[in-house]
């Protein structure tokens, strides 16, 4: 998060860093459909953030009650939601780290993807472990996880007053 604006509090550098991982999901998220989409047909097989949301609504009970459009929905909940918690996560670590913004981020990223793919959901019987997919799903999965890193780094806008705002008028619509 460096060249952000912080308040200083714990809170303001979370609630920072969720944003900054919400817009950091957006990236990623085209990174991976792109990438995907260029991967021999058969490792063309569900992603991850799909895979997760639907081994989840399998134990909750409720994936076969789910159409497609609802899948997609849930799925992109998730992942959006993950990358929030996650950035959120970021927000309170980067506060104690000595390394340059980008390099703190792309590591985060890596052991963030690392810890949940080698270790957690494994661990909860949610999702094989990564040693498990082919190797170009991995790096499909690493670059993913880098692309969206240079978008965490970024402060959200400034806001403007309403006078100066481009899309607002300048005079009341009568």
């Amino acid at each position: 998060m460096q060249g952000t604006k912080r308040d200083g509090t714990v809170l303001g550098d979370m609630v920072l860093g969720a944003v900054a991982g919400c817009v950091a999901t957006v990236p990623m998220t085209w990174a991976m459909e792109a990438m995907h989409r260029r991967l021999p047909q058969r490792e063309r097989y569900p992603l991850p953030p799909r895979q997760i949301t639907m081994s989840v609504a399998e134990k909750a009970g409720v994936k076969e009650d789910l159409d497609e459009e609802e899948r997609l929905g849930l799925t992109l909940l998730a992942h959006f939601g993950m990358g929030t918690a996650a950035g959120a996560l970021y927000g309170l670590l980067a506060r104690k780290q000595p390394l340059p913004g980008p390099l703190a981020g792309a590591g985060f990223g890596l052991a963030f993807w690392a810890g949940n793919s080698l270790g957690l959901l494994p661990a909860l019987r949610i999702l094989s472990p990564a040693t498990k997919h082919p190797p170009r799903r991995n790096a499909l999965m690493v670059t993913a996880h880098l692309s969206g890193e240079p978008s965490s780094e970024r402060s959200p806008p400034e806001p403007r007053s309403p006078s100066r705002s481009p899309s607002l008028p300048r005079r009341p619509v009568r």
